[in-house]
């Protein structure tokens, strides 16, 4: 009768503990609400003017599988950016972060489960005859073997642990996030340092034209001046002109060394033996999809991540508010012990004991409410880091917009300015033919033709810094959906 009033009681015990199990004292998540505007109020570029060697694309397929680099129509760039996701050691360093966070939901998640130890040992005491209370020689030694089972569990009665684990799990989420910001980061900075590599080739060529242009301005100055049309010092004047303009032209080769290593290292490659072979000539400047302000949120990682992180201090909330409530513990041990090999494996030799235990802190001098009170000031101190982060979203996409559209009303007036320009070296050059000015005029031409036409190149390198900047603002064709959900987790591998 007494063994089955401790059943009763026990049984009773077991179903009220599983009632308690779904609480959760906690607070409910929401995502908090953030700025959004209704649209931006740069207008997204339809299209670009194909003057000045630009052709207008559209993203396809690539951009919303995350190849948004291959909008830029590039070979030679998108093995570059393949390059990326396979040797660069930041973005490893970011995936082994993602590891280790995912490691520790499964650390997290072990808690929720019975933990089982087996122990085992043997020893063979003797006594002193000399201890306080004397024995028996013949009873001055014994043995004591034990072998035995114990298994404990941590019902979780408050949410507890479901809100290490809901914590644990999004941070994993966050890092995850982060691995992706970090390799679109990366990728951006690839496409944007192989843009001014292009531009520096492409300006390179205008020097090249230059020099041959110069070169037979010089020899044009020398011929007129052995024929006494010419003085010393228009020969002065041109020779000055050719060697400056050589010394610039070395000058860029100098700035691409830079841009190369810079590859080199985004690559995870050495400089020493990398090469890209110098070209200029037609670039692609796409037309990207932005989309509404609110899809925003969804596309860009460290928003997803800022989000995550969110989540994941309001459950550390409510891990700080368990801990105000009675931690339950459920033990059970089973065993043999005897006192010798004789009496050790037989049934008298069983031992077992189960049951609860409740422990309530009574009195920590505050250190609880303090723990909560931190929780609650991070948690409100990344609701500002969100918001934050949408705004500076919001604002990036806004920068490169107003880029795109001023910079490409810039560039059709440069390219105006550089006709005038080449038609105004032309004029000079005749009229110093005809002996109508001086070789200084000439030189002037020169110089104001050389300075636009970088001055367009240098248009062209900043319009395509935007669009890559652009690409980066609007999450590169990512989408938050693509996160680790939790039943992603459920796997170790």
């Amino acid at each position: 009768m007494k063994r089955f009033g401790l059943v009763v009681g026990a049984t009773a015990a077991l179903t009220l503990i599983a009632l308690l199990a779904g609480c959760n004292v906690g607070p409910k998540y929401t995502v908090p609400p953030a700025p959004v505007p209704p649209a931006f109020s740069e207008p997204a570029p339809a299209s670009f003017t194909e003057s000045g060697g630009w052709k207008a694309a559209a993203p396809g397929d690539a951009w919303e599988k995350g190849r948004w680099w291959e909008v830029f129509r590039d070979p030679e760039l998108n093995a570059l950016e393949e390059q990326v996701d396979v040797t660069n050691q930041t973005l490893r360093s970011a995936e082994a972060r993602f590891r280790q966070a995912r490691a520790l939901v499964w650390e997290k998640r072990s808690e929720r489960l019975p933990t089982v130890a087996a122990n085992a040992s043997i020893a063979h005491e003797r006594y002193s005859l000399n201890r306080p209370v004397p024995v028996p020689a013949s009873e001055d030694q014994s043995g004591d073997l034990n072998l035995g089972f114990e298994a404990s569990w941590e019902p979780d009665l408050w949410g507890r642990i479901r809100s290490v684990v809901a914590s644990a799990v999004q941070n994993a989420q966050a890092s995850a996030a982060d691995m992706q910001n970090v390799r679109l980061s990366l990728q951006a900075e690839l496409a944007v340092d192989y843009f001014d590599l292009r531009s520096l080739d492409e300006q390179f060529r205008i020097f090249v034209n230059a020099v041959a242009a110069y070169r037979k301005a010089l020899e044009l100055t020398e011929n007129r001046y052995r024929g006494g049309a010419a003085n010393r010092a228009e020969v002065a004047e041109a020779s000055t002109q050719l060697d400056a303009t050589s010394a610039q032209a070395v000058d860029l080769t100098e700035m691409r060394a830079h841009y190369l290593h810079a590859i080199a290292a985004l690559t995870g490659r050495p400089p020493e033996g990398f090469a890209i072979e110098a070209r200029s000539g037609t670039l692609v400047l796409p037309v990207l999809p932005t989309g509404i302000p609110s899809a925003l949120l969804e596309r860009r990682p460290d928003i997803a991540a800022a989000e995550r992180r969110l989540a994941a201090a309001n459950s550390e909330v409510g891990f700080a508010r368990a801990a105000f409530y009675p931690q339950v513990m459920l033990a059970a041990a089973v065993g043999l012990e005897g006192s010798s090999i004789a009496n050790w494996l037989n049934w008298p030799s069983r031992l077992w004991a189960v049951g609860p235990s409740v422990a309530q802190t009574l009195f920590d001098a505050g250190r609880r409410r303090a723990v909560l009170r931190e929780s609650e000031a991070n948690y409100d101190a990344l609701v500002a880091d969100y918001r934050e982060s949408v705004l500076t979203a919001f604002q990036q996409v806004e920068d490169n917009l107003a880029s795109l559209r001023i910079l490409g009303d810039e560039a059709q007036r440069q390219e105006r300015a550089v006709e005038s320009a080449r038609e105004s070296e032309n004029l000079s050059l005749n009229r110093y033919k005809g002996g109508l000015v001086t070789y200084l005029e000439v030189v002037s031409a020169q110089s104001i033709r050389l300075q636009n036409e970088r001055m367009a190149a240098d248009i062209e390198r900043r319009r395509l810094e935007a669009s890559v900047l652009l690409a980066r603002a609007l999450g590169g064709g990512w989408s938050a959906g693509s996160l680790p959900d939790s039943e992603a987790f459920h796997s170790q591998n």
